[in-house]
């Protein structure tokens, strides 16, 4: 058996990276964040109004550990597009000013805010979408 097979912390991510096209794992949620960088990272995709996946890593401790083995990634936030690590917050708010990360989500990069209800969809990760 592989290591995902007898990790179900680290399948779960793994499903989670790669069911939903943008995906952010931060402290808290975007509607109650717990910590500023990752208040900031879930601004910068509100900013471009686009819908994003986001779990919070607090209620467990070895979801942060399993997801920094999976993506080799130390710190929290974590911003996944498509699959792949785009990075933390510094990253995200950077690709943000010079307009890479509208690129990247193929969005208007002057697009305004909306706010989003948050919507639980259970299950060994609580991943909230944001519309």
């Amino acid at each position: 058996m592989n290591d995902q097979q007898d990790n179900p912390i680290r399948e779960a991510i793994t499903t989670a990276i790669h069911g939903n096209e943008v995906i952010l794992f931060m402290k808290g949620t975007p509607e109650a964040p717990a910590c500023g960088f990752s208040a900031r990272t879930a601004g910068a995709l509100r900013s471009l109004d686009v819908p994003f996946a986001a779990v919070d890593i607090l209620p467990d401790p070895r979801i942060r550990q399993e997801l920094s083995a999976y993506s080799q990634w130390p710190t929290i936030p974590q911003l996944f597009v498509g699959g792949e690590l785009v990075g933390g917050c510094d990253i995200v708010l950077e690709m943000l000013e010079t307009g890479e990360l509208a690129e990247l989500l193929g969005v208007d990069g002057a697009a305004e805010p909306l706010p989003a209800p948050a919507v639980s969809n259970g299950g060994t990760l609580q991943i909230e979408n944001q519309h």
